[in-house]
């Protein structure tokens, strides 16, 4: 079999989990499939994946060789697209955004990339957790927040406006504060940071310098699903991106409160890997995202 249809059938096979699914979405048999994984293990003289009764997980050389594999192909599909009459994009692509971005700005607005780029296919992955973006092979990752030290290269994505919330019913019961000095008689639902495991403070911007205080609270989570129900309900106040409660304050389920004190917006940015020069399909999708982010986060 040619080297480059093993390598196709091995990213299938890590991207699908399952040897059995990666024979479905690419119309071969199970067994041709193993006998690919077994031919190309035998190539490499290593163990690419470990198998279970349930999933296909690869190891650690296998995830080093799925990324190298990912990139080959890329690049193969790319350039026997060169001189296609319309010279668009080709390729699969593979993106990561954080849980909220992705389900409220990026999945509504995905079918217009894709009908703007027929031949480029994206995976789109949806989570807070700050992915390896080398190790897991992924094309470009949307980061929220300052970022730590890295070989990577990030392209600046602006800033997301920050706001304090609370419930009408809760305010009826603790009073509207008027200034950071008043929170020491309100409680907040404590959002714990994956990155850190530890809750995060309140925030606020006081002639031009930015402070930060603790406050007291008896529930905290660790998802924006989770912080924005519990703020629904009254169980306390919540300091988050405006664009993830635009309709709740339109509606009147939330009030922004102590508005003249109003975290540092929190930076955006795309990161992707080190490398000269960005496959044609990934420089569009950023172009697109940034537009559509900016579209919907503006305060």
């Amino acid at each position: 079999m040619d080297r480059f249809d093993l390598f196709r059938i091995f990213t299938q096979v890590v991207d699908s989990a399952s040897f059995s699914r990666a024979a479905d979405v690419m119309g071969l048999s199970r067994s041709s499939v193993s006998v690919a994984i077994q031919e190309l293990e035998a190539r490499l003289a290593v163990r690419l994946l470990n198998r279970t009764t349930r999933r296909v997980v690869p190891t650690q050389e296998g995830l080093v060789f799925y990324d190298r594999s990912r990139r080959l192909l890329d690049e193969l599909d790319e350039a026997e697209g060169l001189f296609r009459t319309a010279r668009l994009p080709v390729g699969r692509l593979r993106v990561d955004v954080p849980g909220r971005i992705g389900r409220l700005i990026v999945a509504p607005r995905l079918p217009e990339f894709l009908d703007r780029y027929p031949d480029i296919d994206v995976m789109l992955g949806v989570t807070d957790r700050a992915i390896d973006l080398l190790n897991e092979g992924a094309d470009c990752v949307l980061r929220v927040g300052t970022l730590a030290s890295s070989e990577l290269v990030a392209r600046p994505f602006g800033s997301l406006p920050i706001v304090t919330v609370a419930a009408p019913a809760y305010l009826e019961r603790h009073g509207i504060p008027q200034t950071p000095a008043d929170l020491h008689d309100h409680v907040a639902i404590h959002y714990v940071s994956p990155g850190t495991g530890r809750p995060e403070p309140f925030e606020w911007m006081e002639g031009g310098t930015a402070k930060t205080r603790q406050l007291a609270g008896r529930v905290s989570v660790n998802g924006a699903e989770a912080y924005i129900a519990c703020c629904l309900v009254g169980l306390g106040i919540i300091q988050i991106p405006a664009y993830d409660v635009r309709a709740h304050l339109a509606a009147g389920d939330l009030i922004e409160i102590l508005s003249g004190y109003r975290a540092a917006p929190m930076p955006m940015a795309l990161l992707f890997p080190q490398r000269r020069r960005l496959p044609r399909r990934t420089e569009v999708f950023a172009d697109w995202l940034a537009g559509i982010i900016e579209d919907a986060t503006r305060a």
